[in-house]
């Protein structure tokens, strides 16, 4: 998924314009068979991570135990409910981000961090691994006070692993969670549905487990 590469996140003013429709996608997770979309049960709470190839950063989510669903989309940017060639031209100013919809009773925020941290090298800038460009950046989207808080104290711990084991500094922006922008529907679950797909995830290249 290497696409058009730009260090530069474009203005309100010189964003793609968009358009009114959400993008149509499948009522169900291809996995778990759980709603992709809302409503969704009581109780559940949600988290919106970037970091990379949404493909693979989906993978490590729906295979944790206390995830409903998963889905991927573009948020952190202007242009309403894009296509993915409009986001891959670094004229929309989202990023690739997964979705998680998860049972706080089973897995916990931090966990999901875990989760994120592991997943990937949050030190690369706009880019990760051999994917490069303003939408494969790592970010971590809140939707309260509680989530940021714990998002600033996790990074704070990972960047003291990352400082003793010669890394540079960590690029993560931590920010409000803004709207959520579905995907093309071929895009979601899209490692399921073809297992040899490509992933360019950096860091360890693993999706490491909450427990």
């Amino acid at each position: 998924m290497t696409d058009t590469f730009s260090h530069h996140m474009p203005s309100a003013e010189s964003a793609l314009p968009g358009r009114d429709e959400a993008m149509p996608v499948g009522s169900q997770h291809f996995v778990n068979n759980h709603l992709l979309q809302p409503p969704f049960p009581a109780g559940m709470q949600q988290a919106l991570f970037g970091f990379g190839c949404f493909w693979g950063a989906e993978r490590c989510f729906w295979e944790q135990p206390g995830v409903y669903t998963t889905a991927v989309g573009y948020s952190g940017g202007y242009t309403p409910n894009p296509t993915y060639q409009e986001v891959c031209s670094g004229q929309t100013g989202h990023n690739e981000v997964v979705l998680v919809v998860f049972d706080a009773m089973q897995i916990s925020y931090r966990d999901l961090l875990k989760v994120f941290w592991g997943a990937h090298d949050p030190t690369q800038g706009m880019r990760q691994g051999n994917d490069a460009g303003t939408q494969y950046r790592s970010g971590i989207y809140t939707f309260n006070e509680a989530q940021a808080e714990l998002a600033v104290m996790t990074l704070g711990e990972f960047q003291q692993q990352l400082t003793k084991a010669g890394y540079g500094a960590i690029t993560t922006e931590i920010l409000p969670a803004t709207e959520f922008y579905y995907a093309e529907d071929y895009h979601q679950q899209y490692l399921a549905k073809n297992p040899g797909g490509y992933c360019g995830l950096g860091g360890t290249g693993e999706c490491l487990s909450a427990g």
